[in-house]
C-alpha cells in the first residue's frame, strides 16, 4: 500500500512538471520583451553592443566583440524556438536590432507572435522602451 502511494505521488509529480505540447502565447510574449529588456540592459552594463534577432521559428541574442558579432549563448541569451503552435514576424523573415553601450536600439521594432487564433506584438521604442500589445 505504501508502494502505491508513493507511486501515486510520484506520478503526480510528473504529470505537474509536463508542459503543455502548445506553446502559450502570452508566457512566450512576455517571456520574450523581458529578454529584450535584458539585451538593452547587459549593452549597458557590459559596455558591448548586444543585438536580438528574430526568425519565424525563434529568435536568439549576440554580442559585438573582436570585431564582429558573436552568438551570446549565456543565460538568458541562449537562443530560444517560440514554441510548438507558435510564430513571429517583423515584416520581414530574419530581422536583428541592436542595442549600443547606452541602451538605445538602431532602430524601432515591432515583432507579432501568433498561436494561429491570437496575436500578441512586442514593441520597442527608439528610446528603448519594451512593451506588450
Amino acid at each position: 500500500m505504501v508502494v502505491m502511494a508513493v507511486m501515486a505521488l510520484m506520478a503526480g509529480a510528473v504529470v505537474l512538471t509536463i508542459g503543455s505540447n502548445r506553446g502559450d502565447l502570452s508566457e512566450t510574449t512576455s517571456r520574450f520583451a523581458s529578454r529584450i529588456a535584458a539585451a538593452r540592459d547587459e549593452a549597458i552594463v557590459g559596455g558591448r553592443p548586444v543585438a536580438v534577432w528574430i526568425s519565424p521559428s525563434g529568435y536568439g541574442f549576440e554580442r559585438y566583440g573582436d570585431g564582429r558579432w558573436q552568438a551570446f549563448e549565456q543565460k538568458p541569451f541562449e537562443a530560444h524556438d517560440w514554441g510548438k503552435g507558435l510564430s513571429a514576424t517583423s515584416g520581414e523573415g530574419r530581422s536583428r536590432i541592436a542595442f549600443d553601450t547606452v541602451g538605445l536600439p538602431d532602430s524601432g521594432w515591432v515583432v507579432s507572435i501568433s498561436d494561429g487564433d491570437r496575436r500578441a506584438s512586442v514593441g520597442l521604442a527608439s528610446n528603448g522602451d519594451v512593451a506588450v500589445e
